[in-house]
């Protein structure tokens, strides 16, 4: 990674640490992934070079940028997905001042129609970083739009696994999925279809 942008990164991590220590309520604050998970899915996608990634819960775009500094084709693609419009722009600020803006599209809106209406097998990895509360009703979409063999990550699945209870339980149910647990950062669920 460029120094530069990884010094952006550092930056853009201590803004949003900052900011959720006062924030007042959950839509306020940013919930980045931690450093090391970010490098870990930089690892990730360099090693695996998926053709399209799409990323559901922009926030600030901590982790869009880590996504989007580790494409390295023309022929990737990756789309974020943010439904509060003060987080879109922020974002879009933030991809301009990391220099890579040109390789992430942002949708605004809500990320349930966008699932319910993406292509079948669209997307070889799909990370899940939003509502947690939605993820069961969203789970035969994020299934149907990740290809064979895709990549499904969600985050949170230590600090806030209580939350994903249910998710998992239906994730465990689906015959085609393997899924593994990484305790990194605040836990990230690897689900292979």
């Amino acid at each position: 990674m460029d120094p530069q942008r990884e010094a952006f990164l550092a930056r853009l991590k201590q803004f949003g640490e900052e900011n959720d220590r006062r924030a007042v309520g959950r839509t306020e604050k940013m919930l980045n992934i931690t450093a090391d998970t970010g490098l870990l899915f930089w690892m990730l996608t360099r090693a695996w070079q998926p053709r399209r990634i799409l990323e559901v819960g922009t926030s600030n775009g901590y982790s869009t940028i880590w996504w989007a500094d580790a494409l390295t084709s023309s022929g990737q693609e990756l789309i974020t997905l943010e439904n509060n419009p003060a987080k879109v722009a922020l974002a879009r600020s933030n991809f301009a001042q990391a220099g890579v803006a040109e390789r992430i599209r942002v949708i605004e809106g809500d990320a349930g129609a966008f699932l319910h209406e993406a292509e079948a097998g669209s997307f070889d990895l799909v990370f899940l970083d939003s509502e947690r509360s939605e993820y069961v009703a969203w789970w035969p979409d994020v299934l149907r739009v990740t290809t064979a063999r895709g990549l499904i990550i969600v985050d949170n699945a230590l600090d806030r696994a209580a939350e994903l209870e249910e998710f998992v339980r239906a994730a465990q149910a689906t015959p085609e999925v393997r899924l593994v647990l990484v305790p990194i950062g605040n836990g990230e669920l690897l689900l292979q279809k």
